[in-house]
């Protein structure tokens, strides 16, 4: 009589690593999607402290703050210098390739107003809407002019 170890054998062990395979191959796609889901609503979080930071400052301050879009960054620095400022900005975020946001201003009295956005020395500011465009999505916010509180009304992972 033959006796059997307690060892796999050949055919075993393929059939455990093509299943392992196999669950790789369905788990990493949803993972990609989970971690593109992380980035975007990383974006959404950096630009909505930056709105708080515009608030605080121009509370702060009992003066008018900007949050300027310009080619590659998004900044926020004080409307008017004052002689003890320099000219860095108070904050920036800093776009990827690939990376966009961009302003609209729906109580704008112009047509094509510039890309700033005006906190005043109350706190309150002008209504927006802002709009995320990147490799891991794109997001949509309403902006409230009275309390800056963000109403997301698009969001969309990749």
């Amino acid at each position: 009589m033959r006796q059997r170890n307690g060892a796999f054998t050949l055919i075993e062990i393929a059939i455990a690593v093509s299943i392992m395979l196999l669950l790789l191959l369905l788990a990493v796609p949803s993972m990609s999607g989970v971690l593109a889901d992380r980035r975007l609503h990383r974006s959404l979080d950096s630009f909505n402290k930056l709105v708080r930071e515009a608030q605080e400052r121009s509370l702060a301050e009992r003066r008018a703050y900007l949050i300027v879009w310009q080619k590659d960054r998004v900044l926020l620095r004080p409307e008017v210098l004052q002689k003890k400022d320099s000219a860095t900005p108070a904050a920036v975020i800093k776009l990827a390739r690939g990376e966009a946001f961009t302003l609209s201003l729906p109580a704008a009295m112009t047509e094509h107003p510039a890309a700033e956005w005006i906190f005043w020395p109350t706190g309150t500011c002008e209504p927006a809407v802002v709009r995320f465009k990147g490799a891991s999505g794109s997001w949509t916010a309403n902006y409230s002019a009275l309390t800056g509180q963000a109403e997301v009304a698009n969001y969309a992972a990749r």
